[in-house]
């Protein structure tokens, strides 16, 4: 759920409505961002804040005030919104219970700071609230192994989300009418008709987080071929080769771990 919704509450009254009443009839997971009440919060407090590669550079001094923003005042607002509409929403962070487990990212060639990506989950949490009626409303925070909270970014925490709990799919719902150019005008199509790569998984690794990478690759496989995307399957022994070559940045799309919850 964009950020830019929740700015307005009363101007898209009707879309919640649809919102709370869709979340009533289907189980789902909330996730949801909160970008332009960040920078109004960064700005009065006369701190710059920086994006680049579509991410908010996070300095760990800024971390505090836009954990306040999205874990608690945009969190609360959206579960506020829920109640009065007759939702048993639950507000919680990305860390809240193991939901996920993150990092400070490495995606990036500069540092990002505080700046995380999701490395794995639990979904204990989320399938005994969704069993029992609730539905989760997260924000974008995480905590990293040693208890600080990260900066995730809403849409990958929502696609990451959406794994841990091996959602049928995953809905955007935001204020951007589709694929923009520089210019911000609305691109009618891709261009793109080349929809086959190479798609790689590890031949030999048996580790807890990978039991079965064969069968784990032949499920995401089995997605992408669904929505059109052909991919060519390709495998490597996982030391040294796959390991390597995908340090190298040789793989267009490969399989790492985590069963099935992490693929570039």
């Amino acid at each position: 759920l964009g950020g830019a919704l929740l700015d307005e509450p009363h101007a898209h009254a009707a879309a919640f409505d649809a919102l709370a009443a869709c979340v009533r009839e289907t189980p789902a997971v909330l996730v949801h961002g909160g970008g332009k009440a960040v920078d109004r919060q960064l700005q009065q407090l006369g701190l710059v804040s920086e994006k680049r590669e579509g991410i908010r550079l996070t300095p760990p001094e800024h971390m505090d005030q836009i954990t306040g923003v999205l874990a608690g005042q945009m969190n609360a607002r959206l579960v506020g919104l829920l109640l009065a509409r007759g939702v048993k929403a639950v507000g919680l962070t990305l860390g809240d219970g193991c939901i996920t487990a993150a990092r400070t990212t490495t995606r990036y060639a500069f540092d990002a700071g505080r700046v995380g990506e999701v490395t794995g989950g639990d979904m204990a949490l989320l399938h005994t609230l969704l069993k029992a009626g609730f539905v989760p409303v997260l924000s974008s925070i995480a905590i990293d192994a040693h208890g600080e909270t990260l900066n995730v970014n809403a849409d990958e925490a929502a696609c990451a989300i959406a794994r841990v709990v091996g959602a049928a799919g995953i809905v955007l719902l935001t204020d951007v009418p589709g694929v923009l150019d520089q210019a911000k005008a609305l691109i009618a199509e891709s261009g793109v008709t080349d929809l086959s790569f190479e798609f790689w998984y590890p031949s030999d690794v048996a580790r807890p987080y990978m039991p079965d990478p064969k069968g784990e690759f032949t499920s995401i496989l089995g997605d992408l071929e669904a929505v059109g995307f052909k991919p060519t399957p390709k495998t490597a022994t996982w030391r040294p080769d796959y390991l390597s070559a995908e340090a190298a940045g040789k793989y267009p799309i490969w399989l790492i771990g985590w069963t099935c919850d992490w693929a570039g």
